[in-house]
């Protein structure tokens, strides 16, 4: 059934002369023939990389197992802009949250790529949701009384991201916005060096991509909302900031596979298959879900659309708050 799915799709793109374009079938029929890398444009143990590393698993019996690589900083700059550069041949793929594409190009003044242009959204792979989490000897114990303690100590509390204009950063910026409250940002090269600080006690919150799961789940780490108009499998009894009042709050992220701009229609079309296949497989489902995300499967016009709308979502915060890139 496998491959009857991808005969089909790589049929319909080879009647299609917008896909068919630029894509000879000498180069695309051997491929892959070689490793493929997958850049993720975030450190090892954050989700980015926890889905990347899931995701290669699962395309190993398609593709043989991709070499998942590691390259963080700029908030994911510097992994999409390696992307970018690399040969579109279908060797070179990335793994990258939407805001990299969307976002950045709105307040890195000087990017030396354009996210916009030079990678194209191949398939998603999961909605990401943002937990809100303390320590559990924090000044708070549930949402009732974090906001209190917040107003109660403008500027004292700090809070961790993944890096500045990340997902996590804008979802903690929407929720000082809305609940009228003030923290410090701690920008990091990462979720996981933010946990792993969290965890240490030098900060008082975050919004975690749902690697402190497990933490939660032991009582290591209190999750007090969930920043996703729906509560988490995982989490069952954690509220959503809608229900908790912040109506409407939404802060996920759509995480998935890019490749460098002028790869191979039917290359795409193919991979788009495999994780969609992929994504439907009760194994890789558990294991996306384990970590508090949500397996997500989108063609690729669908996913860029996607992507193409979290500046809707984002947009005023960012401009309300004066958020700038580095550069």
């Amino acid at each position: 059934m496998r491959a009857i799915m991808v005969a089909l799709a790589l049929a319909t793109a080879m009647l299609s002369p917008s896909l068919a374009q630029n894509s000879p079938p000498s180069s695309s029929a051997r491929w892959p023939a070689h490793p493929i890398r997958l850049i993720v444009n975030f450190p090892a143990g954050g989700a980015a990389d926890l889905l990347a590393r899931l995701i290669s698993q699962s395309l190993s019996e398609a593709f043989g197992q991709p070499v998942v690589e590691n390259k963080g900083g700029a908030n994911g700059n510097l992994g999409g802009e390696m992307a970018a550069r690399a040969r579109p041949d279908g060797y070179t793929w990335l793994m990258s949250s939407g805001e990299m594409v969307a976002i950045n190009p709105r307040w890195y003044a000087n990017l030396p790529f354009d996210p916009t242009k030079d990678i194209v959204p191949v398939a998603s792979v999961a909605r990401v949701p943002f937990y809100l989490v303390v320590r559990k000897e924090g000044q708070a114990q549930d949402f009732k009384a974090f906001v209190p303690d917040l107003k109660a100590n403008p500027g004292k509390r700090n809070f961790g991201s993944p890096g500045i204009g990340s997902s996590p950063h804008l979802a903690a910026e929407m929720l000082k916005k809305m609940s009228g409250t003030e923290a410090v940002h701690m920008p990091y090269r990462g979720a996981a060096p933010a946990l792993n600080d969290l965890l240490a006690g030098h900060i008082d919150f975050l919004f975690d991509p749902g690697i402190a799961i497990e933490h939660a789940k032991s009582g290591v780490l209190r999750a007090l909302a969930i920043g996703s108009p729906q509560r988490s499998p995982q989490l069952p009894d954690v509220p959503t900031l809608d229900e908790l009042g912040l109506t409407g709050f939404d802060a996920d992220a759509i995480f998935g596979v890019y490749a460098p701009a002028g790869t191979p229609p039917e290359i795409i079309l193919r991979l788009n298959t495999e994780i969609n296949w992929s994504l439907a497989t009760a194994t890789l489902k558990e294991r996306i879900m384990a970590v508090g995300n949500v397996p997500l499967a989108m063609a690729p016009d669908e996913f860029g659309a996607r992507a193409r709308d979290d500046p809707k979502r984002f947009g005023v915060i960012i401009r309300e708050r004066g958020i700038t890139g580095a550069n």
